[in-house]
């Protein structure tokens, strides 16, 4: 029988949602309450399946999402999501046929870029993604860290204050917006994110536990920083208290900031260990503790890929510390990207254009991905063999052009 892909329909979507579960190793028959939970977050018109006989045996969707970039602009990004192949259809090509067609249909929209979260590292750079973002989780020793836990970090007059989660609908919006232009990789959240992290909508698979809020306000009621944090119950031998405590999301302005709420959540009576969640690389967490060796690195891996799609509007709209020209010659083995490319960077801006002119650089369109936020090393790549040099120091130059002083971070898993 001839496996057809094609986008889901309404009636469609419960047995959809039963494959996605499949793919994900959950219990695959969702309830009544969880496609109704779920449901408002699926766009059909981005929601993709394959079908072998009426039913589903591979889902595949993306959403309308908005990347930063370096320099703080914003790209469209088609973000993708819910990938899974049912265990008795792997092998069969069905990834291929959804993404070829999705990322097709995405450049056609005006998309910049492609963004996923990758489970399994191996499976999505021969389309054209590249990791161009990694993060890292910290344990703190709470009591090694050779902090003053009696009182609390509040400069020039600061304070933390506990707020609800209606309060954190309105000033989180508002905090992540102002967070975001300084950091790329940073992508945006719906109004749906919000709703479902302050539980005013709830899944029937992920259980809701409240967790606290603290924001940080300056000494004239500026709300610079928001914190989220649980704790789970641990108790010692002598029926002491040894809770953990673990950061959910934190979204600061200013170092004071997050200088006071890391401070704030170290210091919480009764908790001896912290987690830290998904953190930049470079954190300032380990070097705001007197004793940095109380934070150990408990996960460090990739995170956040990136797939060009168009290479002139990407190299366009970050920004560079150098002046440099360079011509990229790109290989895409999807043919969205392929071209030559002459790329003249400035600290003033960018202009990027298709050339006949001899390339400079030749790399594929996936290490195009990783080194467009600015983490990767074309050096780097050069010494693994995925990136060409054909002009003698082109590589130094594009490792000036594209690296960034503090690397990129997305904290989102989507």
């Amino acid at each position: 029988m001839t496996l057809e892909t094609r986008t889901v329909t309404e009636s469609e979507y419960p047995d959809w949602l039963r494959a996605v579960s499949t793919g994900f190793l959950q219990p695959p028959t969702p309830s009544d309450e969880e496609i109704a939970a779920r449901r408002p977050g699926a766009d059909l018109s981005r929601t993709l399946g394959a079908f072998d006989g009426g039913r589903c045996v591979a889902t595949y969707r993306t959403f309308e999402q908005q990347l930063t970039v370096v320099g703080g602009a914003t790209v469209p990004s088609n973000a993708v999501t819910n990938v899974a192949v049912t265990p008795t259809h792997r092998r069969r090509g069905l990834l291929g046929r959804l993404m070829t067609a999705d990322l097709a249909v995405a450049k056609e929209r005006g998309d910049v870029v492609a963004s996923l979260i990758s489970a399994e590292y191996p499976i999505y750079g021969r389309y054209g993604f590249g990791p161009a973002t990694w993060t890292t989780e910290w344990e703190v020793d709470l009591p090694r860290t050779g902090l003053d836990r009696r009182r609390a970090y509040a400069p020039e007059g600061g304070r933390i204050d506990l707020v609800d989660p209606a309060d954190v609908r309105v000033l989180g919006p508002q905090l992540h917006a102002r967070r975001t232009a300084g950091r790329p990789g940073k992508v945006s959240r719906n109004e749906r994110w919000w709703q479902l992290g302050t539980g005013a909508v709830t899944v029937p698979s992920q259980p809701w536990k409240e967790p606290f809020y603290a924001v940080y306000r300056t000494a004239d009621g500026r709300v610079e920083g928001l914190l989220t944090y649980d704790c789970e119950d641990h108790w010692g031998r002598a029926k002491q208290p040894q809770h953990l405590a673990q950061v959910r999301d934190l979204i600061t302005v200013t170092p004071a900031a997050e200088r006071a709420l890391w401070h704030h959540v170290c210091s919480i009576d009764w908790v001896s260990a912290l987690r830290t969640g998904h953190r930049a690389p470079d954190d300032l967490l380990p070097r705001l503790l007197p004793d940095p060796r109380a934070a150990t690195v408990r996960t460090q891996a990739d995170f956040l890929w990136v797939r060009v799609l168009d290479v002139v509007r990407a190299l366009e709209a970050r920004t560079y510390d150098v002046s440099a020209t360079l011509v990229l010659e790109v290989h895409d083995g999807l043919g969205l990207s392929s071209g030559r490319y002459r790329l003249e960077a400035s600290e003033q801006g960018a202009h990027c254009t298709r050339t006949t002119e001899a390339a400079d650089l030749t790399l594929d369109v996936r290490e195009l991905g990783a080194l467009y936020l600015g983490d990767e090393s074309a050096l780097r790549l050069v010494e693994l063999g995925t990136l060409e040099e054909h002009r003698e120091g082109a590589a130094r130059t594009a490792e000036r052009v594209f690296r960034t002083p503090r690397r990129p971070w997305c904290p989102d898993v989507f």
